[in-house]
């Protein structure tokens, strides 16, 4: 008979997290003692905070940086990094046992050391850690405060029982998991992605609620560790951001790898039985319950607006929409800024750090940057990867710009094909009538570091015309760029031309 499975999250104290909490939180810090108005001072210290204090510190400005928690906030700690080390980990799992893809032989024993696998991820993530240590904030002219915060005036705040002025104030207190109102989920347990980077011991049967990023990208980690995952999804679909045929792709690899998929199904309650944890759901009239051993929240995430005495500051905010700002990042008070997850959308690590860039320099240099100017990429990083940049097909509709079309599959990119990764492609969006591109998709292995080419012509204000000049390495997948390209100019070969460049050759 197996061994029951512990759903009990216990952080582990080893050598790796020891150096970790030195680095982001040691117990022997002390604040420092303030003196005079800063210049800025900073809420929070993930990777908006994070970035706009070594701005600040860069132009010479007197700054203060503040955190509750862990410095770093969810990107290192529970986000980014821990997900993509357990990914890539599962994803030498997928390739061992899918080796006669690559005509090699299958390890004759393919079995996962869980403990060794979320070592790592702790190793990794305390190494990563060094470059968010607070002595090196403080080394760079950072005064770190530990904290909690509460603004007491439209100048002023209090960390615990200190109190700090100044003249401008970032609020980058980023968000938190959102927590389904499930009946019985909170006594029965769950999981989140603050702690399931804590686990010691995989859990054989896997429930994630949610089809987004965080759900897709880790139900398929741990099905190919060794779980069996089921995805419940109360939409028609997962990825409901994403264009219906990358999706699908995705959809495919799921079902191909063993994730069962249940769309337009709503969880209705869950409780205890015999140490496992039993789950009702619903589709449409149809009823129905399965037995799983732990369960992963993935339904989105909540701005941390709570607890900081906004309404003393002449801060509007909502607790679900989060702080309210302008184009510019100002709140409603004039000497107050709010950049990343507590205000924005688009809740990704780039977009967090640039817009607290757009802070500094609007709120220290009397710059008028705006966030709508940005170009934002971003990707959901599953097997294969969907990267987008710029606007959706059905986006430019609404806005009423005429937009064509260029597509690459990835099985006529030689590059992928000796990879034998041919699912997916490159689909780029151009305003009809110019080589302007409005927006791509990519879908392939790697597709995060590929759609980085398209951004940057975007941000420069290349066109399609430059990027069928553009040289690749060959064999490179990015090549299927330069192909959507070269389709393009092969669009302005009208009959005109054609008839005319037909009369030059023959005559």
């Amino acid at each position: 008979m197996a061994a029951r499975f512990d759903a009990t999250v216990r952080t582990p104290k080893d050598a790796f997290q020891c150096k970790r909490i030195a680095d982001i939180h040691p117990e022997s810090w002390n604040n420092p003692e303030p003196t005079g108005r800063y210049q800025l001072v900073i809420v929070g210290a993930g990777p908006a905070g994070l970035a706009a204090a070594e701005e600040a510190a860069a132009l010479g400005a007197r700054v203060a940086l503040i955190e509750r928690h862990l410095i770093g906030g969810t990107c290192l700690n529970t986000g980014c990094v821990p997900s993509k080390t357990l990914i890539r980990t599962a994803s030498v799992y997928a390739q061992m046992r899918d080796a006669t893809r690559y005509g090699a032989q299958v390890p004759g024993d393919v079995r996962v050391d869980f403990a060794a696998v979320m070592k790592r991820v702790r190793r990794i993530r305390s190494h990563v850690t060094a470059t968010a240590s607070v002595r090196r904030l403080a080394a760079s002219g950072v005064d770190v405060y530990f904290g909690n915060v509460r603004f007491n005036g439209a100048d002023r705040l209090c960390v615990n029982d200190q109190q700090l002025y100044f003249d401008k104030a970032l609020i980058a207190t980023g968000a938190r998991p959102n927590i389904p109102a499930i009946a019985g989920l909170k006594e029965a347990g769950f999981l989140t992605n603050a702690t399931v980077f804590d686990l010691t011991e995989l859990p054989p049967r896997l429930l994630v609620i949610g089809g987004g990023p965080l759900g897709c990208e880790l139900a398929q980690a741990f099905q190919r560790l060794g779980s069996r995952v089921t995805i419940v999804q109360d939409l028609p679909l997962f990825l409901a951001r994403e264009e219906r045929d990358a999706a699908q792709i995705l959809s495919d690899a799921f079902a191909r790898e063993g994730i069962e998929v249940r769309l337009n199904t709503t969880v209705t309650g869950v409780r205890m039985e015999d140490g496992c944890r039993l789950v009702d759901l619903v589709s449409a009239d149809y009823h129905s319950t399965i037995k799983v051993d732990a369960i992963l929240t993935g339904v989105g995430r909540r701005p941390n607006v709570q607890g900081l005495d906004l309404e003393a500051a002449g801060v509007d905010y909502d607790g679900a929409a989060g702080i309210a700002v302008d184009d510019r990042l100002r709140t409603s008070n004039p000497r107050i800024y709010a950049a990343g997850d507590v205000c924005l959308d688009d809740m990704y690590t780039d977009i967090a750090a640039e817009s607290a860039r757009i802070v500094v320099r609007n709120a220290l240099l009397g710059g008028r940057e705006c966030l709508s100017k940005l170009v934002i990429p971003w990707c959901t990083y599953t097997d294969p990867e969907i990267a987008h940049v710029g606007m959706y097909v059905r986006e430019a509709n609404r806005r009423h710009i005429p937009v064509k079309t260029f597509t690459i599959p990835m099985h006529e990119s030689d590059r992928a094909i000796t990879d034998s990764e041919e699912r997916g492609f490159v689909k780029i969006h151009i305003r009809d009538g110019s080589d302007r591109i409005l927006g791509a998709t990519i879908v392939s292995r790697h597709a995060g570091d590929m759609i980085n080419e398209i951004t940057l012509a975007m941000v420069a204000d290349i066109g399609l015309r430059t990027l069928a000049r553009v040289i690749h390495a060959y064999p490179t997948k990015t090549e299927a760029i330069r192909q959507a390209a070269i389709a393009y100019n092969r669009t302005r070969l009208t009959p005109r031309i054609l008839a005319r460049l037909h009369g030059w050759l023959t005559r």
